[in-house]
């Protein structure tokens, strides 16, 4: 018995350590990402409209109008973010009617902040509708459409679309009456003026400019707006900091959402977001939690990677889709967006690299001390995910 007593102290000394390290890491990423039951990610607002010949338009804006009673933007990446969170929250509880009843004596000074202008001046809008859906699942974020109406002066040539910054990012798409597809689209940051469309002729933007605004949606997507998606990055990284034994995982995972993005937006494959999102956080849990067991890189990890890889793609591409694509570059702007969310990859070990790996790589310490706890961290975000996206 007395042998064995310092060996058992010491054995649970060590084990009471490294779970308080665990513990703490993991409140501390709950704490950062702001994960509330009612936290939801901000999606761009998409504006469509509709042109006839005579000068007639119709003008459709799709938001998330909680967001924009509480004046929570969209540049944010979360509304857990804001300071005005718990407004949001309520508002996400009430009924349509409710909600129309906060908004309808503020959309004067809403109306006022939106630009539709022909040939330089600003166009009159009339409010012809305001539709919510009903209160439904409040982790997910509903969207409302406000549709406005008025007439171009006749004879003019282009037409702007602008909104205060505000407003936040969001998705222009012009389409003539008649047509099923918009003759030109563009994605604007908070503030952000589109080009002049000419009313005259079919304008398509130039294809690097097109290519360029996808490259920085799909960064963006994941720096810093996917934090699952960071997380399950850091997750491939723990397992070993060394280079090559990453590149097999980040080059499986890239194939296969690669794939999968091309087959969702394309209409190959469509799943429910309600399948996919709890899906992308089992697949984190199953990184993380494998790397508490393991610090080889066996060979189903890569497969493993593979499969979860195309879970995420199919998340990108629900993504993409909201925000749409121009047809006439429809190939250029998923390759641009493919080519961002490579970026942001990049970036997230990069910096997990910089900061942990090529200091503490080589040392003994490094699985006990780091990645294990880590791990455990990574581990218990995403399980809160899970069950957030399952309830």
């Amino acid at each position: 018995m007395t042998t064995w007593a310092p060996s058992l102290n010491v054995t649970f000394r060590r084990l009471t350590i490294w779970m308080a390290r665990s513990a703490t890491i993991g409140a501390a990423i709950v704490c950062f990402l702001g994960a509330p039951v009612s936290a939801h990610e901000l999606r761009p607002a998409i504006i469509a409209v509709e042109i006839e010949k005579s000068g007639a338009f119709e003008l459709r804006v799709a938001l998330n109008l909680e967001a924009q009673i509480a004046g929570i933007s969209t540049e944010q990446s979360d509304t857990s973010e804001s300071e005005k969170a718990p407004m949001y929250d309520r508002l996400r509880g009430s009924t349509p009617d409710e909600l129309h009843e906060v908004f309808l004596p503020i959309i004067d000074s809403f109306v006022a902040g939106l630009g539709l202008a022909f040939d330089g001046a600003k166009a009159d809008l009339t409010l012809q509708s305001l539709e919510t859906p009903p209160m439904g699942d409040t982790s997910f974020a509903r969207v409302s459409t406000l549709i406005f109406t008025g007439t171009a002066p006749a004879g003019v040539a282009t037409m702007v679309w602008t909104a205060e910054s505000s407003f936040g990012n969001n998705v222009i798409r012009v389409t003539r009456a008649g047509d099923t597809e918009p003759f030109y689209s563009a994605f604007l940051q908070g503030g952000e003026a589109s080009e002049p469309i000419s009313l005259q002729e079919i304008v398509k933007q130039g294809a690097w400019a097109n290519f360029g605004k996808y490259v920085t949606i799909g960064f963006e997507h994941i720096v810093p707006k996917g934090l699952d998606h960071i997380l399950f990055v850091v997750g491939l990284f723990l397992l070993s900091p060394r280079l090559r034994a990453l590149s097999w995982q980040v080059t499986g995972f890239t194939l296969a959402h690669s794939v999968s993005l091309a087959l969702g937006i394309y209409g190959v494959v469509n799943v429910p977001a309600a399948i996919v999102e709890p899906l992308i956080a089992a697949s984190i849990i199953f990184v993380a939690v494998e790397n508490l067991f393991t610090d080889r890189l066996h060979r189903w990890r890569p497969v493993a990677v593979f499969v979860f890889g195309l879970l995420h793609g199919l998340g990108f591409a629900g993504v993409l889709s909201e925000i749409g694509l121009p047809k006439e570059q429809f190939v250029t702007g998923l390759i641009g967006f493919n080519l961002g969310v490579e970026f942001g990859q990049l970036t997230v070990i990069a910096a997990c690299f910089l900061g942990v790996g090529l200091w503490f790589r080589h040392r003994h310490w490094y699985r006990r001390a780091i990645a294990m706890p880590a791990s455990v961290a990574i581990a218990l975000v995403a399980m809160f995910w899970f069950v957030e996206r399952i309830a």
